[in-house]
């Protein structure tokens, strides 16, 4: 599957990639987060329960953060595992500074679902997944609006 977007953040554009780099930080905000666990700066191995349909898995993943040019560009790979099923996803993150105190983020992602979790449809799965990332996004969006806007007071 193949997902692309832009999102208008009001925020910095240092803020909004000083928060995307941070896996203590940006993990929280993905749906179905359990936990994480941080190995390095750009290495972390959150924990996640996503759910297609009837059928619910939660995913060890591994991901790394490559090919980083702060404050505009980092790709992000990401492998894991639930019982019977495994994700492998590469994402790429582009930002640019629109103003001060707003920052466009362009992001593509590729995902590769295999085993149990891809036998519920690909309709089924593609939307849920579109419903994840935007609820991710959301989540991003306010939070990074929410602190600039309090720095701002």
């Amino acid at each position: 599957m193949h997902f692309e977007g832009r999102d208008a953040i009001a925020a910095p554009i240092d803020q909004v990639w000083a928060f995307l780099v941070d896996p203590n930080q940006v993990a929280a905000g993905a749906p179905g987060f359990q936990r994480r666990e941080v190995l390095a700066d750009d290495h972390f191995k959150p924990v996640l329960t996503v759910g297609v349909g009837p059928v619910k898995a939660t995913f060890t993943l591994d991901v790394t953060l490559t090919e980083q040019r702060p404050p505009h560009h980092a790709t992000i790979r990401a492998r894991g595992v639930a019982a019977g099923s495994a994700v492998d996803a590469t994402s790429n993150m582009d930002l640019a500074a629109d103003s001060a105190d707003a920052t466009t983020l362009s992001w593509s992602a590729d995902v590769m679902v295999s085993g149990t979790l891809a036998s519920v449809g690909s309709r089924l799965m593609e939307r849920t997944a579109q419903m994840m990332t935007q609820r991710f996004f959301d989540c991003i969006r306010q939070t990074l609006s929410a602190a600039a806007a309090a720095a701002a007071s």
